[in-house]
């Protein structure tokens, strides 16, 4: 098969897959590397020692798969549907976490186009967020969208809410034309950001982004990053949700991202209830589940000093006693924090003149 059939049977597969877009990179070494190895060096990347272990091989593709010539990139909304349930508003949980595990649901589709390759005698990797790849570079080499000023990819068609796959292959084909930055003069993801994580336009410190703090950092949270945090129990979208391109995107016709029912029906204190059978119960499907229930539960109790009430003391006082430290340090600052919160309320009146 010529390049240019090739190149239109695996767009067509794609899209037949359910993927939103279907673009062609070059296999060359991405754009940021050098950038991306200055982060590393200046700590930015936190406790995310995997990004450090395998770096050569995130700047080089021919050490992932020698001989290739090609890097597929898919892309595949998750906005939700119009009117779709939503987290209660006293917490908040990062859209791509409202349903199954994409991982889970993209990764045998991508997989999937390695067929086609693989009879035109192509030899493939593909991942889903899971591989040595910088898989933003290559979206926009492929034309998939650019770099906004939050580090995220932004797509004219699909805003900021899309998850990335890449196919690496040996087959050569003809590359698409890379994306334009359209981000003009706009800050508004760096202006919202709620722990100033965004340094400066493409230039994002982890250490402070409240998704690392909630998700990739395994230990305690920091105390003067507690109170920044909110009432955000896993991950954070509020860079992406400002983005004005997002009035262009549709909503996902994947329903294997809508939302579980847990988003309307739990408070947060009832999550702290949850012993382990209980946690990997409602979370079997969701990506919540990496985090496990101590790193779940820490950072509920964190929500919880940010915005809790007496009526949450008492769900805290037995997260205190947990034998998991983690979790009781965390409740017993959470109820700490409850208690300075009612007493900067109640201290004036209760010390006014009779």
């Amino acid at each position: 098969m010529e390049p240019d059939a090739l190149k239109n049977a695996v767009s067509t597969e794609a899209k037949r897959l359910g993927f939103d877009a279907c673009r062609f990179a070059p296999a060359v070494r991405p754009p940021h590397s050098d950038a991306f190895l200055q982060w590393l060096q200046e700590g930015k990347a936190g406790e995310m020692k995997w990004l450090e272990k395998n770096a050569d091989r995130r700047t080089d593709p021919q050490l992932v798969l020698p001989g290739a010539k090609t890097i597929i990139v898919l892309a595949r909304n998750y906005a939700p549907q119009e009117g779709s349930p939503a987290t209660p508003s006293e917490y908040q949980i990062a859209r791509y976490a409202w349903g199954e595990d994409y991982h889970e649901v993209l990764t045998p589709r991508v997989r999937a186009l390695e067929q086609i390759l693989a009879a035109h005698g192509g030899q493939q990797r593909s991942y889903v967020d899971t591989g040595p790849v910088l898989e933003r570079d290559y979206a926009v080499l492929a034309g998939i969208g650019w770099h906004g000023k939050s580090t995220m990819v932004i797509s004219r068609d699909l805003g900021a809410f899309f998850f990335l796959g890449a196919v690496l292959t040996t087959l050569e084909i003809p590359p698409d034309q890379p994306a334009v930055d359209r981000c003009g003069r706009c800050t508004r993801c760096i202006d919202v950001c709620p722990t100033a994580a965004i340094t400066a336009p493409q230039q994002l410190d982890a250490r402070r982004c409240v998704s690392y703090l909630t998700i990739e950092l395994k230990g305690s949270i920091p105390l003067e990053m507690r109170p920044l945090i909110g009432n955000r129990i896993y991950g954070c979208d509020d860079c992406a949700a400002v983005c004005p391109w997002n009035r262009f995107a549709k909503s996902s016709t994947e329903a294997r991202f809508a939302a579980k029912g847990f988003h309307t029906s739990m408070l947060l204190r009832d999550f702290l209830s949850l012993d382990d059978a209980g946690f990997r119960e409602l979370f079997r499907d969701s990506p919540i589940k990496r985090i496990k229930r101590r790193g779940f539960l820490r950072n509920v109790c964190v929500a919880l000093g940010n915005t809790g009430t007496h009526e949450d003391l008492p769900s805290l006082h037995k997260a205190a006693a947990e034998p998991e430290p983690l979790i009781s340090e965390h409740a017993f600052w959470a109820i700490q924090e409850i208690a300075r919160r009612t007493q900067l309320a109640e201290g004036p009146l209760a010390s006014s003149p009779a």
